[in-house]
């Protein structure tokens, strides 16, 4: 299980606390006002940024200290995070080896793993030649060979329109079916919560709050979410 024990993370003025544990395999959506700390919050679990105080944990694993690299976890960026210059492939490659030295079942995974994704055939185009949708197809390809356990979605599928958006949620939904992988997913979009998750988590005034599930925060919103809703 992932737990955030007494967690602190600050930058510059912004102090944000979260302090929960969430189960294996559990889809939790977080979900408040741009700029309450969803983004930091993932950046903490993720190792991009120290905490202040408390630490995270995975499965009793103290993770402070622990490069962003060698942590259980992948994350999907809000731009993809494809380099121009590299094919599809290689772009996906880089989630197996940083150095691009892949062997014939390196390069066998990753054909797997854009088939998965619906991109078969698209190895050799670079990321300028592919829709705004099979780039997001192709970051998470990437996400697929790195096998993490816990996957980090800061709103990759945000600029992408509703029917395409829901298509690739669809798509993350499936593949967290198969390797039964923790998701912990920011979005300002309710429906997009209540699409492929069981639980949310209101981040807003400084903290994160207990995830609670997911239909029944939409439904009986406390005084924080039901400000974000307008309800």
């Amino acid at each position: 299980m992932l737990t955030l024990d007494g967690l602190r993370l600050t930058q510059g003025g912004f102090s944000l606390t979260a302090d929960w544990t969430l189960p294996k395999g559990a889809r939790l959506a977080l979900i408040g006002p741009s700029g309450a700390g969803k983004s930091t919050l993932l950046a903490g679990i993720a190792g991009f940024l120290a905490p202040l105080h408390g630490r995270v944990t995975w499965d009793g694993t103290d993770l402070t200290g622990v490069p962003p690299g060698k942590r259980p976890v992948a994350m999907l960026f809000q731009d993809g995070n494809l380099l121009p210059h590299l094919t599809l492939a290689q772009n996906v490659g880089l989630g197996l080896r940083p150095d691009l030295r892949l062997t014939s079942d390196d390069r066998e995974t990753v054909s797997s793993a854009l088939a998965r994704v619906g991109l078969a055939g698209l190895d050799a185009r670079r990321p300028a030649a592919l829709s705004g949708g099979q780039q997001s197809r192709a970051a998470l390809a990437r996400v697929l060979v790195m096998r993490r356990p816990i996957l980090l979605l800061d709103e990759p599928f945000a600029a992408l329109g509703p029917a395409l958006r829901a298509e690739m949620l669809d798509l993350v939904s499936a593949v967290l079916g198969e390797t039964g992988a923790t998701l912990l997913m920011v979005t300002h979009e309710p429906e997009d919560a209540a699409r492929i998750t069981d639980l949310i988590s209101v981040v807003a005034s400084g903290r994160a709050e207990r995830p609670v599930p997911t239909q029944e925060a939409l439904d009986n919103p406390g005084p924080e979410l039901g400000a974000y809703l307008g309800r």
